[in-house]
């Protein structure tokens, strides 16, 4: 939500590599949005003056399996950003160069920058009596940034939106501690962040989406290893109804439980 407008993914690529574009480079947004395939749902991507494709992903926690799932990502991506042309064709397609990122807030130790590579999940050949190539035939590259307060200082002095959000974050965080509530940390991080002009506009107007969503947060990792699990559907449903209850749409219930939409609009019903 944040970053859903093209002049603010131009300064937040920019922050990120630390380099300058020109202002009017277009952006285009082109994150995958497809209900009827949930998994390959990525954070965000778009593309810069057709010249560039850029996906990010925001993680509280470091997953290790982040190349594979971005390999499937770029192929949906170029999949849909082709959409047209005949890849049959003899003459050669120009597509727009990737690059990947993920930004990271979880509590966690995580050092302010590191890569995660493809190639390193590739199984080794030695047991076939083969040599390890020097370079894989296929790769990709992820950085990891950590975007907690007070690291990566420098990424944040280039993105204003970037900081203001880990410094919500970091509030939520010192109020949950000092509080013990959740729901009132989040509350009193919102009041504090309006009286110091952090994400004031955007809290003022998505205040209530913005709580609904990080009381949801804590059971994300349960609800989505439970819609695996399809001889635990009353749970799932016992999650949909919570969330509902909290005032969040009916896809992001889809997205962390795995119940089709219909059955989501009854029970909302």
């Amino acid at each position: 939500m944040l970053f859903s407008e093209p002049d603010l993914l131009r300064e937040l690529y920019c922050a990120l590599e630390g380099v300058s574009l020109p202002p009017d480079a277009p952006v285009s947004i082109n994150t995958l949005e497809d209900v009827l395939f949930m998994e390959f749902i990525n954070d965000i991507s778009f593309e810069i003056d057709g010249k560039l494709v850029v996906l990010i992903e925001h993680q509280s926690t470091i997953n290790q399996n982040i190349a594979l799932r971005l390999l499937m990502y770029i192929a949906r991506v170029y999949e849909k950003t082709l959409e047209g042309k005949n890849i049959y064709s003899g003459k050669k397609l120009h597509v727009p160069q990737p690059e990947f990122f993920v930004l990271y807030n979880g509590t966690a130790y995580c050092e302010d920058q590191q890569i995660i590579r493809l190639s390193a999940s590739f199984e080794k050949l030695k047991s076939l009596g083969l040599e390890e190539k020097d370079a894989p035939a296929l790769e990709l590259v992820v950085k990891v940034l950590n975007i907690n307060e007070g690291r990566n200082k420098e990424i944040a002095a280039r993105c204003k939106k970037l900081a203001e959000y880990s410094a919500f974050i970091a509030k939520v965080r010192d109020f949950e501690r000092e509080l013990g509530n959740k729901e009132e940390a989040v509350k009193s991080a919102i009041k504090y962040c309006g009286k110091h002009d952090i994400l004031n506009e955007f809290l003022q107007l998505h205040a209530t989406e913005v709580l609904s969503m990080l009381m949801t947060e804590w059971n994300m990792d349960d609800a989505l290893a439970v819609r695996y699990d399809e001889g635990r559907e009353e749970e799932r449903e016992i999650i949909a109804r919570n969330a509902l209850a909290e005032g969040l749409m009916p896809e992001f219930v889809h997205k962390i439980t795995g119940l089709d939409l219909e059955t989501i609009r009854e029970l909302r019903n």
